[in-house]
């Protein structure tokens, strides 16, 4: 049967890991100035999972993410991302592990001179074995999908801040990634918007077994989770 998203459900096995992490660490600055971010910092997530980590300002949740995401350089431990090891990776491997994975930012992060459907567009361009023709259609699949196939058109001006969140949801997911990884993405939201986030994200891990990793201060989709992690001062909390 086919998922919400347009592909058969099941076709990533439940389980199979998508982020090993062990013993990272990472630091700013150098030498009396160099102040330690994350420290020795161990996890994995399977496919399939939502995971939720908190913890206050400060305390590294961020930095984990860039990361994970291969949009920072790692410096020491080991970092697996969909079966790439990310430490000394060389650029063409980071930008490979990029294209798999869905990013989702607190602030949308949308182009104000694009419509809807062309701003789902650009993270087709990151694929070039995608031929222009489909962009279209695939953006209108997916826009469909988080319920917003009336503003294929609309401008983010004339959109309001739940539904450029699901615009912005919509250009992370239209490429089927196997990881998503989301930043704050409820907190400009209010509790209905909010929710529908994330009951998008969470059909995701379900229907395409995409592991969620997720960093949030919103109490209210607590529930969501499979796992809640807690960091603070750059550790994660037994």
């Amino acid at each position: 049967m086919a998922g919400r998203f347009g592909r058969a459900q099941g076709s990533r096995g439940a389980g199979e890991r998508v982020v090993s992490a062990d013993q990272l660490t990472y630091a700013f600055g150098r030498g009396s100035l160099r102040k330690a971010v994350l420290s020795e910092i161990t996890l994995t997530l399977t496919a399939g999972e939502i995971v939720i980590l908190e913890g206050p300002s400060g305390s590294g949740k961020t930095t984990l993410l860039s990361l994970i995401g291969a949009l920072r350089s790692m410096q020491t431990g080991n970092l697996q991302v969909l079966g790439r090891e990310l430490l000394n990776a060389k650029p063409a491997h980071l930008r490979q592990a990029r294209s798999q994975i869905g990013f989702i930012f607190q602030n949308h992060n949308l182009l104000d001179c694009l419509s809807a459907w062309e701003n789902v567009s650009t993270a087709l361009r990151l694929h070039p074995e995608i031929p222009k023709r489909d962009y279209r259609p695939r953006a209108i699949a997916i826009l469909n999908a988080v319920g917003l196939g009336d503003k294929l058109d609309a401008y983010p001006e004339n959109l309001s801040g739940g539904q450029k969140q699901r615009v912005a949801i919509a250009r992370a997911l239209v490429n089927h990634p196997k990881l998503v990884l989301a930043d704050e993405p409820t907190s400009a939201l209010d509790s209905q918007a909010g929710r529908d986030v994330v009951d998008i994200m969470q059909r995701l891990a379900r229907e395409e077994s995409c592991a969620v990793l997720l960093v949030t201060h919103d109490n209210r989709i607590l529930d969501i989770a499979d796992r809640i992690l807690h960091i603070e001062d750059g550790r994660l909390q037994p």
